[in-house]
């Protein structure tokens, strides 16, 4: 799916030093990092709600019946 990113200067300036540096698309940064970002964000809520079961389980069993 085709889309428009729009950056500031500085955050393009850093994103096309980046891709030069590593000698990749700046796309190919974008998408990796979005990606990242997603998957990263995801991992980290699951990880939030399995502390939240556990430090609540005896009201989650109690709730539960």
């Amino acid at each position: 799916m085709a889309m428009t990113l729009r950056l500031s200067e500085e955050d393009d300036r850093l994103l096309t030093e980046r891709a030069e540096k590593e000698r990749r698309s700046k796309h190919e940064l974008v998408v990796e990092a979005v990606h990242s970002f997603l998957t990263e964000r995801d991992r980290r809520f699951n990880q939030a709600l399995e502390r939240g079961m556990e430090r609540h389980k005896e009201l989650l069993d109690r709730l539960a019946k």
